[in-house]
């Protein structure tokens, strides 16, 4: 694997700088390494004697990341760990970091992850129906969609594609693997295709990118991981400490927004108690009232940017 194969723009890095404020001496944490263009960043703003820790699932990323970072070693120290921010406590406890400075949480699937045919993230070219980031876990994108009932199957395509024609795709794809197992991306894609209406195929979005990227989010856990992870990398910050995150669609957004809104809040009792019981404390204030989202010039030069929101939060 060399880094050549693994580069890709990462995203907003200048306005990641900026937002995370990392300088010399800070602790940062990396909760997305991929293939560590935001961490390599971070590093040169945190030398020297700064620490960098930097979580990714997926092995090739670690090794990529390890030797992008490999210049920084004698200047700062560096945690590479194959983990899920989901288990973020578990890593800094390990790492003992105590309280950081900041977080980066970059959401979403990387580009080579898309771009490698082998993986299975891509409707566009015939691979076998993998989708895991780790690929050590059990789960696969084959096992949902010949394994799980068709209700579950509607629920997780409507719930994480938020496609419409949930119902009739999940009942097209237990049809279908009656007659043989569903085992390849560009199988399933033509099952979804024929699922859906010829004049809703002719318009809008590709018809299997929404009912792809529900599985994919269903096999990784992605949305449970990131409620996990960001709840608990607020409790690590130390006091003006900013967490920032990079989302590419709503549901991600979604998550990040309304968790940024409850950490704010003094109260999270529901509105119509009309006296506090939860004694709640405020525990960030929110520094991004609007995302901010890429530039035109940056949309140009990297069109998978352009769905990208970044907001932060700082620990109060």
């Amino acid at each position: 694997m060399t880094t050549e194969y693994f580069f890709h723009k990462p995203v907003l890095l200048a306005e990641v700088i900026e937002q995370l404020r990392p300088k010399s001496g800070s602790i940062i944490v990396d909760c997305t390494l991929g293939g560590a263009g935001h961490a390599e960043a971070i590093a040169k703003a945190i030398a020297p004697g700064g620490m960098l820790v930097g979580l990714d699932v997926d092995d090739e990323a670690i090794d990529v990341a390890k030797d992008v970072l490999a210049p920084f070693g004698q200047q700062i120290k560096i945690q590479i760990k194959k983990a899920s921010f989901a288990d973020i406590d578990d890593v800094l406890i390990d790492a003992g970091t105590g309280l950081v400075d900041g977080f980066l949480f970059d959401f979403g699937i990387s580009s080579r992850m898309v771009d490698d045919a082998s993986r299975g993230f891509s409707y566009k070219v015939d691979a076998p129906l993998d989708m895991r980031m780790d690929r050590q876990q059990k789960l696969t994108a084959e096992m949902v969609v010949n394994e799980y009932d068709e209700r579950s199957l509607e629920q997780v395509i409507r719930r994480y594609g938020e496609e419409k024609f949930a119902r009739r795709i999940a009942t097209a794809i237990c049809e279908a693997r009656k007659r043989e197992r569903i085992k390849t991306t560009t199988r399933l894609a033509e099952i979804i295709k024929e699922a859906i209406p010829a004049p809703a195929r002719r318009t809008g979005l590709h018809p299997a990118k929404r009912t792809f990227q529900a599985i994919r989010i269903e096999v990784n856990k992605e949305l449970e991981n990131i409620r996990e992870g960001l709840n608990s990398s607020i409790n690590w910050l130390k006091p003006g400490g900013r967490l920032v995150t990079i989302t590419y669609h709503s549901l991600e957004d979604r998550i990040v927004k309304k968790l940024m809104k409850d950490w704010e809040r003094k109260c999270v009792c529901p509105e119509d108690i009309p006296v506090c019981v939860c004694e709640g404390v405020q525990l960030a204030k929110i520094i991004t009232r609007k995302p901010i989202t890429p530039s035109k010039k940056e949309i140009e030069a990297n069109p998978r940017a352009r769905s990208a929101k970044m907001r932060v939060a700082e620990k109060v």
